[in-house]
C-alpha cells in the first residue's frame, strides 16, 4: 500500500517541462529532433538511390499517343472500366459542387491549366481540387476545435490565441490544394526555363541538318530527357501531336498552354510564323537562344547583386554574436579572474 501511494505521489510530482505559447518545448524539441533525423534518412535514401526521371514521363506519353490514335477514348475494355470509375467520383463531386452553386466553368478551366502546368495531366483532378476547398476547411478547422475546445490540449492558450489558430487551419484548409499546385507548378516551371536556351540550341542544329519539326522536336525530347526530363517531356508531347492532331498549330498553342513562361510562347509564335510564311527556321531560333541565354545570364547576375542584402540577417542574428563570444570570452574570463583576486 505504501508503495502504491509512493509510486502514484512520484508520478503525480513530476514537473512539466517550460512551456512556450502552451506547448512544452521538451516535447516539442523532441518531435523536432525526430522529425531531423527522418529527413536525413531520407535524404540518404534519395542520395544513394538511381531513378531514372523519364521512366514515368515516357509512360504518360505513350498513354497520350494511345488516346489520340483511339480519338480520345479507352483502347480495351479494361482502361475503359478504370477511365468510368475515375469520371464516377468526379461527376459526384461535380454534382455536389453543383447543387451548391459554387461550381463555374471559368474556375474548372483555370485550374486546369494550372494542372497542366504543374504537369498533372488528368483534367478530373480540377474538380477535386474546388472540391478540397470546400472540405478542407471543413476538416482541418474541426479537427482544430476538437483538439483545442473539447480536448483542450493546450490549456494555457488564451481565448484570443485559440481563436486565431482556429482561423489559421480555416484558412490553411482552403489554401493547402491552391499552395501543392503552385508549388508544382513553379518548380515545373523553373526547371524548363533553365534547359530552355539549349533546347533551342538542339533544335537549331537539327533544322540546320534537315530534320522536319516534329524530329526535332523528338530528338532534341531524346536529347534533354536526362538532363531536364521536364522540358522533355513537353517536347515530346509536342511531336507526338505534331504527328496526330490535324492542325499542327493546334500542337504549339498546347505547348504554350502547358507551359507558364513568356519565352516559350515567343517560341511558339516564331513556330507558327515558320509554318505559316515558311522563313527560316534555324535563324529565327538561333536569335531567341542567344536572348535566352542573355536573360538567364541576367538573372544569375541579379541574384548575386541579392546576395549581400540576403546574407545581413544571417550575418548579424548567427556569425556576429558567435564571433563576439569567441573574440572577447577569453577577455572577459581574465577579466572576472582578475578582479576575483583583487578582492
Amino acid at each position: 500500500m505504501n508503495s502504491s501511494l509512493l509510486l502514484s505521489s512520484a508520478f503525480t510530482g513530476v514537473q512539466r517541462g517550460p512551456t512556450l505559447l502552451g506547448i512544452d518545448v521538451v516535447w516539442a524539441g523532441t518531435a523536432l529532433a525526430a522529425v531531423g533525423v527522418f529527413a536525413v534518412l531520407f535524404a540518404i535514401y534519395n542520395a544513394l538511390t538511381v531513378r531514372n526521371p523519364m521512366t514515368k514521363r515516357v509512360k504518360a506519353l505513350n498513354e497520350r499517343r494511345e488516346q489520340l490514335k483511339a480519338g480520345i477514348t479507352a483502347s480495351t475494355a479494361k482502361r475503359r472500366a478504370k477511365l468510368v470509375r475515375k469520371n464516377q467520383h468526379a461527376d459526384k463531386m461535380r454534382s455536389v459542387l453543383g447543387k451548391l452553386q459554387v461550381l463555374q466553368e471559368e474556375q474548372i478551366k483555370d485550374v486546369q491549366q494550372k494542372l497542366a502546368q504543374a504537369g498533372i495531366r488528368s483534367k478530373d483532378l480540377a474538380v477535386a481540387v474546388i472540391f478540397g476547398r470546400m472540405v478542407l476547411p471543413v476538416v482541418f478547422g474541426g479537427v482544430a476545435a476538437f483538439l483545442i475546445y473539447w480536448v483542450d490540449m493546450w490549456p494555457t492558450l488564451t481565448p484570443i490565441k485559440r481563436s486565431g489558430f482556429t482561423m489559421a487551419m480555416l484558412i490553411l484548409g482552403y489554401k493547402a490544394p491552391d499552395l501543392f499546385v503552385e508549388n508544382k507548378r513553379s518548380k515545373r516551371t523553373d526547371a524548363i526555363r533553365k534547359g530552355l536556351p539549349d533546347a533551342l540550341d538542339l533544335l537549331v542544329i537539327c533544322a540546320e541538318a534537315g530534320l522536319t519539326v516534329d524530329s526535332a522536336f523528338s530528338r532534341v525530347s531524346k536529347e534533354l530527357g536526362r538532363a531536364y526530363p521536364e522540358l522533355g517531356e513537353e517536347f515530346a508531347l509536342t511531336s507526338i501531336e505534331l504527328g496526330f492532331l490535324t492542325e499542327r498549330r493546334q500542337a504549339f498553342e498546347n505547348l504554350a498552354y502547358r507551359v507558364n513562361l513568356e519565352s516559350v510562347k515567343g517560341v511558339v509564335t516564331t513556330m507558327i510564323q515558320t509554318e505559316k510564311y515558311g522563313t527560316p527556321l534555324a535563324s529565327a531560333l538561333r536569335v531567341l537562344s542567344a536572348e535566352f541565354r542573355n536573360e538567364r545570364m541576367m538573372r544569375a547576375e541579379e541574384k548575386a547583386a541579392r546576395l549581400p542584402a540576403i546574407m545581413t540577417v544571417p550575418l548579424i542574428l548567427f556569425i556576429l554574436p558567435v564571433l563576439f563570444i569567441v573574440i572577447l570570452g577569453p577577455a572577459a574570463c581574465s577579466l572576472k579572474d582578475a578582479l576575483v583576486d583583487t578582492m
